[in-house]
């Protein structure tokens, strides 16, 4: 039986080594991902029977926040594979499933072009699949497609004529997919989170896949996406603190009027790295103690699913549960690693502002990834829920 955990702790190492670099010089690794191809580790969620471990949710935020901690980018990319997985096993057909989770138990890696730019909100989808001569077709753009290019196949989020939605499966080589790496933010640099691009691509039945059912129901598919943010946020928090104790045990150097003689001596130094493993450590109770909800809700789901329906009332409490929990846990992950990788300056001094240790890359990956949903709207939502008993919203984010 495989230890999904331990292995993300076994690939660790040799994905932190070259981090900084990959981070300095945006090199996108391939590498890395074919090392993680060739472990197994993308089933970890797969069910048993398709030859995965169907592995806890606790479990996968253990394998976020290792892999979080080693290599930010790494861990974000992989993000939509596990998020495939989940959507997968939630809203397809047990066929569609022994396709397409089969492909992933077998070593194949997934990865997702859902984002687009335009439209008056956020999450609107304009990609579409339109139908000529019995011929059906895929057409439109995504901005941001983060991991596509480290993938074997891709899902895309679309929709139909009537603006139903689809989820549309693509081999890496179709006719008529463009993926470009074109993605500039500050942080998370080489996720791989570029523009992808649908020429005409002719379909098959089998390889859309409806999802228009759920529109508008709950799931427990947020929280677990929610979840891995907050995982991967944690590492990024761990991966500072890591390198605070580091560099205050063998560079820091006190100042004269502290009337110490070595820096892990001085109170104020104490005092930061205390404060900054508070607040990883917090922030990792939170997440731990979400994955626990996360689990339930969705154990609960995929069984009512196998019976026919959405959600029992019994399983619907259980989901608003899971996105208030994750929604603390998202608070509180976010706090955690922006404020660490601010702080680490206060414990380092000037000399960890070099460009030649490349620090800042904690807090530019932190600052960019933590702007994938608003902090300020899950605040509201856990208060509504607390004082009036209103659910979250419906959407990816809780």
């Amino acid at each position: 039986m495989t230890d999904y955990a331990d292995l993300a702790r076994q690939l660790a190492p040799a994905i932190a080594v070259s981090a900084c670099e990959r981070d300095a010089q945006r090199i996108l690794p391939f590498d890395v991902f074919d090392s993680i191809r060739k472990s197994g580790l993308g089933a970890a969620r797969v069910q048993k029977e398709l030859g995965g471990g169907d592995v806890s949710q606790s479990v996968v935020a253990d394998i976020f926040m290792t892999l979080g901690k080693a290599d930010p980018n790494v861990a974000q990319g992989l993000f939509p594979h596990f998020m495939n997985i989940e959507q997968l096993r939630l809203m397809a057909t047990p066929e569609m499933q022994g396709l397409y989770l089969a492909k992933i138990g077998e070593g194949q890696l997934s990865s997702g072009a859902v984002a687009e730019r335009g439209g008056g909100f956020r999450g609107e989808i304009h990609t579409h699949v339109a139908e000529t001569g019995g011929q059906k077709k895929l057409l439109g753009s995504k901005f941001y497609s983060t991991g596509c290019l480290f993938a074997d196949f891709i899902k895309v989020q679309a929709v139909d004529a009537k603006k139903r939605g689809l989820y549309v499966m693509l081999p890496k080589g179709t006719d008529g997919l463009v993926l470009k790496d074109d993605w500039d933010g500050m942080g998370q640099r080489v996720t791989a989170s570029g523009t992808t691009e649908f020429h005409d691509i002719a379909l098959s039945d089998e390889q859309i896949i409806p999802i228009h059912q759920w529109s508008g129901k709950r799931s427990y598919v947020g929280a677990s996406a929610q979840l891995i943010h907050c995982a991967i946020d944690v590492g990024i928090g761990l991966a500072v603190l890591e390198d605070a104790i580091y560099w205050a045990k063998n560079h820091t150097r006190p100042l004269r009027e502290s009337g110490v003689t070595s820096a892990s001596e001085d109170p104020y130094i104490l005092y930061a790295i205390g404060e900054m493993s508070t607040r990883v450590r917090g922030a990792e109770a939170l997440v731990r103690r979400a994955a626990e909800a996360v689990e339930l809700a969705c154990r609960a789901q995929l069984e009512d699913a196998r019976q026919g329906c959405f959600a029992t009332e019994e399983t619907e409490r259980r989901l608003v549960e899971s996105s208030i929990r994750t929604a603390e846990a998202k608070i509180a992950s976010t706090d955690a690693a922006l404020y660490v990788s601010q702080r680490m300056y206060d414990v380092g001094g000037a000399a960890t502002t070099q460009k030649r240790f490349n620090y800042d890359r904690h807090w530019r990956n932190a600052r960019t990834h933590t702007t994938h949903d608003s902090v300020a709207y899950k605040y509201k939502a856990i208060g509504n829920y607390l004082l009036n008993d209103t659910p979250p919203p419906v959407t990816f984010t809780y």
